[in-house]
């Protein structure tokens, strides 16, 4: 998904999530920093948020069920992806793809699986922790195996951050 797909879809996304919030437009504008006027328009479809206000929506509704079942993901993770293009996101913590995601791959340690909505890749590890995201397949499948040829992994579950082993 490209960074003007995503816009459009939380674009039309704004109003039902609004909704489901229970908010009117007034306090939404409110929270989302642009005028009612401008709210309006972009929930009656006549024109569609900016980048700013969509990373801002995302972050502040990341725990909407709409949301997040209109992008399969973790809408702020889901930002990250597409703001930084090469695939490069924290490592952290997953639910382990139960939902939303097939399993594709699998080597050593990592799986590489695949979101059912917005067709993105990810790379977890035998603990669910996410090491890549991107939307290039043979990019994904590249750094799995990167990851397979450089050893096991222990986690240190204190802080989730993920160690090599040879």
């Amino acid at each position: 998904m490209e960074k003007e797909e995503f816009i459009n879809l939380i674009s039309e996304k704004m109003k039902l999530v609004r909704t489901e919030q229970g908010f009117s437009q007034d306090k939404m504008s409110e929270i989302l920093g642009i005028s009612k006027k401008t709210l309006v328009q972009i929930e009656k479809r006549r024109t569609e948020a900016n980048w700013t206000t969509v990373v801002a929506f995302c972050a502040l509704f990341n725990h909407s069920e709409l949301l997040i079942s209109s992008i399969g993901d973790n809408p702020v993770d889901f930002v990250q992806l597409i703001a930084s293009k090469n695939g490069g996101t924290p490592k952290e913590k997953t639910m382990g793809g139960k939902i939303w995601w097939k399993e594709i791959e699998y080597r050593g340690d990592f799986r590489l699986q695949q979101n059912l909505i917005s067709n993105h890749y990810r790379i977890l590890d035998q603990y669910d922790y996410r090491w890549h995201s991107s939307f290039n397949k043979e990019e994904s499948l590249s750094r799995l195996n990167e990851l397979q040829e450089a050893g096991t992994i222990e986690i240190d579950r204190g802080t989730g951050m993920g160690i090599y082993e040879e």
